[in-house]
């Protein structure tokens, strides 16, 4: 109990804070864009559900990850080395998401694009619900994993860190409904939240062999390209009542 006042009192413990949530919540997008395709594929009485259950057992897995700390830091040790460069079970975990992120973004672009299939409109199965939420808390652990490498860069503070998880979950569980409901009503948006997913999947890869992009960068071109697609739809609803 001293430890958490000492804590409390010190400044720079809560400047870490405010550090460790805002790059919490802004990783946080990247689930909730994979969350709201996901359930898109589930019957409509099951979404909602589907998109809390999901982001529940993701907190569960991170606080659960949380204490396993000197476990995680050891997954960048390089475990195999293929033509001379060496890969850590952290590399493999981030090039198997970022290729399963790639598969399933080609996979919807794909079925959006062509929908037609030897002249009649091809139709899927609606995803079933635990298929769901496994992809759900498949691609939790690949961000968990990786945020919390960063986080213990950071700060060496577990109460700091559970914090910061509990609060960007929570703005998470707050953001899942209304950012999916709004992207199923836009079908443009639908291309944009799938090309996003390539873009971090191609990022993943990337990261696992070692090529380092700045994040900013990659934040900074998606909103911009979500600041164009808002200038597109405010143009058409201008245009429609003309029409």
């Amino acid at each position: 109990m001293n430890d958490l006042l000492a804590l409390a009192a010190d400044p720079s413990a809560w400047f870490a804070l405010a550090t460790l949530i805002v790059m919490e919540v802004v990783l946080g997008i990247d689930n909730l864009v994979f969350i709201a395709i996901v359930s898109q594929k589930l019957p409509e009485h099951q979404r909602s559900k589907a998109r809390r259950i999901g982001i529940g057992l993701s907190l569960i897995l991170r606080i659960a990850l949380l204490f396993t700390i000197s476990t995680i830091i050891r997954l960048t040790t390089p475990v195999i080395s293929v033509l001379g460069q060496g890969f850590s079970w952290r590399d493999i975990i981030l090039i198997a998401g970022g290729l399963f992120l790639v598969y399933k973004a080609t996979s919807e672009i794909h079925q959006a694009v062509d929908p037609m299939e030897g002249g009649e409109e091809k139709i899927k199965p609606p995803t079933s619900f635990s298929s769901a939420i496994f992809q759900i808390l498949l691609l939790d652990l690949v961000f968990s994993l990786d945020s919390i490498i960063t986080a213990v860069g950071m700060t060496e503070h577990l109460p700091i860190m559970i914090i910061a998880v509990l609060t960007a979950v929570g703005a998470m569980l707050l953001a899942a409904d209304p950012l999916a409901n709004f992207i199923h009503r836009n079908p443009t948006i639908v291309m944009l939240a799938l090309g996003f997913l390539l873009l971090i999947g191609a990022t993943l890869i990337a990261e696992g062999f070692g090529f380092h992009f700045p994040k900013g960068y990659i934040y900074t071109a998606m909103a911009f390209s979500g600041l164009v697609e808002g200038l597109n739809m405010f143009a058409r609803k201008r245009r429609s009542p003309k029409a």
